[in-house]
C-alpha cells in the first residue's frame, strides 16, 4: 500500500500534529462473523503502519538485522470506538510519542474512517529494544535513538 501524503488529510481531526498516514481499504478477509472488522485485523494494521513509518524514517528490517536490534512490542492498549465494515476506507495514523533513547519507545495511533471522518480506534503501543540474536533487552543503537528520538512528537 502506498503511504498517503499527510497534507492530503491535514483537515481531519487528528489527536496530534503531523501524522504518518497509511490508507487501508477494508476487504472481505478483514471481516469477522459479526460483519465488521475483526480485532486481529486492527492489530495487524497497527504493525503495518508502524513499519511504514519506520521505513519512511529510513529504518528498514535489513538495517535492524545488520544492527542486531529490533523494537519488540511489550504492550498494546487499544480503544475500539466504532466498527468498520466491508469497503470502508480507513486512514491509519501513527506518531512516536516517547523515546527514552536507551531502551523504550511508544507510539500513538488513530484510525479515522474517511467517508464520515469518525475516529474508529485509538491505541498506544509500547516497545522495548532487543538484540535480535537473543531476544533479550539491549540498549538502542545510536541510529535508533537518532532517528526515533528526532521523530518524537
Amino acid at each position: 500500500m502506498k503511504t498517503a501524503n499527510k497534507n492530503d488529510y491535514s483537515a481531519l481531526d487528528w489527536n496530534l500534529p503531523n501524522p504518518h498516514i497509511l490508507p487501508w481499504k477494508i476487504q472481505s478477509q478483514h471481516i469477522d462473523h459479526y460483519q465488521h472488522v475483526n480485532n486481529v485485523a486492527y492489530v495487524k494494521q497497527l504493525e503495518r503502519v508502524s513499519w511504514s513509518h519506520s521505513n519512511q524514517l529510513g529504518l528498514t528490517i535489513e538495517e535492524y538485522q545488520a544492527l542486531d536490534r529490533g523494537m519488540a512490542i511489550s504492550k498494546h492498549l487499544i480503544d475500539y470506538l466504532a466498527a468498520a465494515h466491508l469497503g470502508d476506507h480507513i486512514l491509519c495514523a501513527t506518531w512516536i510519542i516517547e523515546c527514552d533513547n536507551r531502551l523504550k519507545l511508544s507510539r500513538q495511533f488513530q484510525f479515522i474512517r474517511e467517508k464520515d471522518q469518525l475516529t474508529l480506534l485509538t491505541a498506544r503501543t509500547d516497545f522495548v529494544c532487543i538484540a535480535l540474536s537473543s531476544g533479550k533487552p539491549k540498549r538502542m543503537p545510536a541510529r535508533f535513538s537518532d532517528v526515533y528520538g528526532a521523530a518524537k512528537v
